[in-house]
Formats: C-alpha cells, sequence, structure tokens
C-alpha cells in the first residue's frame, strides 16, 4: 500500500507539473524526488505534453531547487528531459546533472559534445564530462570509457571550426588529465586571442594541479579583467602558491566581490601564516558575508594542518609508552 500512496503522489504532483496554471510547490517537488522506474516511465510519457516554455521553466525549477536543496535528486528525471526536442532544455538537464558520477552517462553526454547541433548543448556535455575525466585519473572509471571521453574532447580542443565556447569547456574539462598533451593544449588555449579562452586557460592551469603554471597564474592576479582576477586566484589556491599570498591578500579588497570571495578560499588553500592573519581579520569583519567566507577558508586550513598535528599527537603517544616500558 505505501508503494501504491507513493506512485499516487509522484502522478499528481506530475500534473500539477505539466499543469500551465499551477504553480509548483515544495510538496511537489519532494514527491518528484528520487523516483521509481515506473514513475519515471509516467514521467517519460508525460514530458512532451507541456508546451516548450513551460517545459523550459520546468526544468529550471527543478535545476535550482536540487542546488539549493541537497535532499532533492531529479537525475532520473533530467536524465528523460536530457532527449527533448528544445536546445535550451535539454543543456538545462546536462547541467541538472552535475553530480552524476554514472558511467551510464559517458556515452549520451560523447553523442552530445561530438553530434548536438546546439552550441549550447555540445558547451554543456563538454562541461560535464570534466567530473568523469577526474574519475578516469582516479582509477574509478573503466578504460573503455576513459578512452571514448579523452577522444572526444581532443577532437572539440582541436577542431578549429568549433565555436569557442564549446572548446573553452572541452579544454578544461580536459585539464584533469595527467597527460603530456594536456600542458600543449592549455598552453595554446592560453596564446589565443579570445579573452573568454584565456580565462579557460588560467582555470585550468589551477585543475591541472602542475607547478608549471605558477608564474602565469600569479601575473593574472592584476588582470585589468575581474574574471581573469577570479580565474587566477582560484587557480592560485588549487596550486597552493604560497608566493602568491600577499597579492591574494591585497585582493581582498579588490573592487569585484567575486574576487575578493576567491581570493579568501584560495588563502585557506594555501595556508601560512600570513594567510592566516588576513583570514583573521576578515573573520572579525562586520561584512557577515565576507566573515562567512573566511571562517570557510580558515576551517579547511585548520584541516590541512590537522595531520601535522595528529601525527605530532602519535609521536607524543609513541614516547609516553616507551617511558612507561622503562619504568617498568
Amino acid at each position: 500500500m505505501m508503494e501504491e500512496s507513493g506512485c499516487l503522489a509522484f502522478s499528481e504532483a506530475l500534473q500539477e507539473l505539466v499543469d500551465e496554471q499551477t504553480s509548483p510547490s515544495s510538496s511537489l517537488l519532494y514527491a518528484l524526488s528520487v523516483p521509481s522506474l515506473a514513475e519515471v516511465q509516467l514521467f517519460r510519457r508525460q514530458w512532451p505534453t507541456p508546451p516548450v516554455e513551460r517545459r523550459r521553466k520546468i526544468v529550471a525549477l527543478l535545476v535550482e531547487s536540487a542546488e539549493a536543496n541537497f535532499e532533492l535528486d531529479f537525475n532520473a528525471l533530467f536524465r528523460v528531459t536530457m532527449e527533448d526536442e528544445d536546445a535550451q532544455v535539454r543543456a538545462a538537464s546536462v547541467e541538472g546533472l552535475w553530480e552524476d558520477e554514472d558511467a551510464a552517462l559517458v556515452a549520451p553526454l560523447v553523442s552530445m559534445l561530438r553530434h548536438d547541433a546546439a552550441m549550447s548543448v555540445r558547451a554543456a556535455a563538454a562541461s560535464a564530462l570534466g567530473r568523469f575525466v577526474l574519475l578516469t585519473e582516479l582509477e574509478e572509471l573503466a578504460k573503455r570509457h576513459a578512452q571514448l571521453i579523452r577522444g572526444a574532447l581532443l577532437e572539440a580542443t582541436d577542431n578549429s571550426e568549433e565555436c569557442v565556447e564549446v572548446r573553452r569547456r572541452a579544454v578544461e574539462s580536459i585539464a584533469y588529465l595527467g597527460e603530456d598533451c594536456v600542458r600543449e593544449i592549455i598552453a595554446a588555449a592560453y596564446q589565443e586571442p579570445d579573452e573568454a579562452m584565456r580565462i579557460s586557460a588560467v582555470f585550468s592551469m589551477g585543475r591541472s594541479a602542475d607547478a608549471v603554471w605558477s608564474s602565469i597564474v600569479q601575473d593574472e592576479l592584476s588582470n585589468a579583467n575581474p574574471a581573469m582576477r577570479y580565474e587566477a586566484a582560484r587557480a592560485c589556491g588549487e596550486l597552493e602558491l604560497k608566493e602568491a599570498a600577499l597579492d591574494l591578500i591585497r585582493l581582498i579588497a579588490d573592487p569585484d566581490r567575486e574576487v575578493r570571495f576567491a581570493a579568501i578560499a584560495a588563502l585557506g588553500q594555501i595556508g601560512g601564516k600570513r594567510a592566516r592573519q588576513a583570514l583573521e581579520r576578515c573573520y572579525r569583519s562586520e561584512d557577515e558575508i565576507r566573515r562567512l567566507a573566511a571562517e570557510d577558508a580558515l576551517a579547511e586550513l585548520a584541516l590541512a594542518e590537522r595531520p601535522l598535528n595528529l601525527l605530532a599527537f602519535d609521536l607524543d603517544l609513541e614516547a609516553g609508552a616507551e617511558e612507561n616500558e622503562e619504568l617498568r
């Protein structure tokens, strides 16, 4: 009876969702979360019914709600909507699957990157494949999937006729790959005249965790474009560039809010006495958002230092045990 009740709740929620006269409620969203196989099939049959504008609004709502509330899971529904005839719906659906690491997504995402007619969908697919590249580097994905992803991303980065937006997202995703060719790809992207591509190159430098990019990333902290300063600050954090600490501390007063927060987060990753002092000053700020950002950064800094503290604690225990043994 419980299962039938659950299916009924999903069915009612679905009818309400496709009805253009209704405004979806929080209870409706919970009813749609983590659907059963039968419920997904029902959703698949009903999904083409509402007009395209309604479908766009539905997917946007599901994506936004899932990002705001970790208890909501619409991944099974996004796998249906990513096949929609409308490009905006497909692209939003791919973005909604940002936490889904199921290898079953690799083939459709690769197909989208290679064959979808819409640039926005190809770009979304290129970005989504990034997390699977990371999984291959962690040896958590089968080699056949790794080869498929690698081939598709390399094709996209090498295709001069492809749109910049797609190529830059492919560069960002392949940056996780621990191969020599990645340096060449990032270097070429950084030399391109298109500023968006150059920004993606700096983003990729941080993602690659390759110290060879240290001086470039640090130099870009003073770029006139706040978007570049933001990515450079993030990259400094990912590369743990202690020599960039002073520059990052100066960016805490940057005119751009996002740059300020990126600098604070990077200092938490880099650590060191100066970084800690700067973060502690931010933590005492009257600006609540800045204070919260500093709190998160200090927590990350403390977490990074903890293994050393635990090691010292273990050594103390061993020394104490030896002393006790001698007393016996």
